[in-house]
């Protein structure tokens, strides 16, 4: 039986190492929290996953919350005008429902379907050294977190990642007591021209359905208000100050609300990188690292956990057609490159959508407003961010599909 460990219990690691069990892998998943102090802990991220992302866990059968999660059923999308107003608002709707988990609440259920499916847990901050005894042991090692010399492990790719700094100052707040939305409940994607982004949807805590806000602020700029902010009520208020400045209509949805635990906020920011897939070990032996350790994209898209989702699909495929053969560096190389046929999608996507937008973009969105077939093509990309290169990524393909359109008109 071919033996495989993996460090890090999140999504990815997770994801991959239960469907290596259950193809009669021996599978050990080295964690550096166990699943009580995860669920006792700080919230992680944001961690909205769309239908095809929710399909995987599903099919795997561990969507043990589909029944308890609200679903995500549209998208809005509103621009501010500077003023206090809105230059644009439209929304449109999902085909397939959107979730968000908190990860709280599902690593450590997680973890224990891997133990039940026979899966060996490690309690252990991993250290190079520890790599260095996981790689003797077993025949494959991927890394799916770690920081310090683990991290250092991944050279960035220069050629592949756009930014050498963060794009956006990130503040996370799980909250109750929002007014809900009158139509719908959507992800409402706010956009201040040179300030940032709030970003709004309804998810599901330790404590019960929640709302999750998201600020993205540009560096420097006045939605940048979080440093020195540690006490989490204070964070509270900063972020309801922060809204009420910039979107005003979410304010007004925002009197009542609550911090669903003192762990509910979470801050930071890092540049959007890619990394080189095999981190080499002072012995010469060889790891593959995964998902955000290998392609970390800025939250503003929301495609972390979907990434994460995929990225873990990705590579069991691999690792399942590549038999019994060595799991040397060409093959890690092989399998990195086959995921990044389709994360450099999302890279792009995601790049663009942080920088100020170009002409063709801003007549698209604008456009949505009034046609609901760009309005519906643009919020379903989210799930799969592949057809955006069909039509929303440069002034060519963008051009063609508006005339399209008046076309069919």
């Amino acid at each position: 039986m071919r033996s495989i460990t993996i460090v890090g219990a999140g999504q990815s690691g997770l994801q991959l190492g239960i469907g290596l069990l259950d193809a009669g892998y021996q599978v050990r998943i080295v964690s550096n929290r166990t699943p009580e102090e995860i669920y006792n802990g700080r919230i992680s991220s944001s961690q909205c996953m769309f239908g095809a992302a929710l399909a995987r866990e599903h099919d795997r059968g561990i969507d043990f919350w589909s029944q308890q999660c609200p679903d995500i059923r549209e998208m809005s999308f509103t621009a501010a005008d500077g003023n206090g107003g809105k230059v644009m608002s439209w929304a449109s709707r999902l085909d397939l429902p959107a979730q968000s988990v908190d990860q709280r609440l599902k690593i450590p259920r997680w973890i224990a379907e891997f133990v039940r499916y026979g899966g060996e847990l490690e309690i252990r901050d991993a250290s190079v050294d520890d790599l260095e005894g996981y790689r003797r042991e077993s025949d494959l090692v991927l890394v799916a977190a770690g920081k310090g010399g683990i991290a250092n492990l991944f050279e960035r790719d220069a050629e592949r990642s756009f930014f050498a700094t963060p794009q956006r100052a990130l503040a996370l707040t799980y909250v109750t007591g929002m007014t809900p939305r009158t139509l719908a409940p959507a992800i409402s994607l706010n956009l201040v021209p040179g300030v940032g982004e709030l970003i709004v949807f309804p998810a599901l805590t330790t404590t019960g359905p929640c709302e999750i806000m998201l600020l993205e602020g540009v560096p420097g700029g006045p939605m940048d208000c979080f440093s020195g902010v540690t006490d989490p009520q204070q964070h509270l208020e900063v972020t309801k100050r922060a809204v009420a400045e910039h979107v005003p209509w979410e304010a007004e949805r925002c009197r009542d609300i609550q911090l669903t635990d003192d762990l509910g906020v979470l801050t930071g920011r890092f540049p959007p990188t890619v990394r080189r897939p095999v981190g080499v070990l002072p012995s010469g032996a060889a790891v593959l690292g995964m998902a955000d350790v290998v392609v970390l994209n800025d939250p503003i898209t929301g495609q972390g956990s979907n990434n994460a989702s995929k990225c873990a699909a990705s590579y069991l495929s691999s690792i399942l057609e590549h038999a019994d053969r060595p799991f040397d560096e060409r093959f890690m190389h092989e399998t990195f490159e086959r995921y990044w046929d389709y994360a450099r999608y999302v890279v792009n996507w995601t790049n663009i959508l942080l920088g100020p937008p170009p002409q063709h973009v801003l007549e698209l969105i604008v456009g949505a407003g009034s046609n609901p077939r760009i309005a519906r093509r643009f919020v379903n990309g989210f799930d799969d961010p592949r057809d955006f290169f069909l039509w929303f990524m440069d002034h060519t393909s963008a051009q063609a599909y508006l005339n399209e359109l008046v076309t069919v008109a």
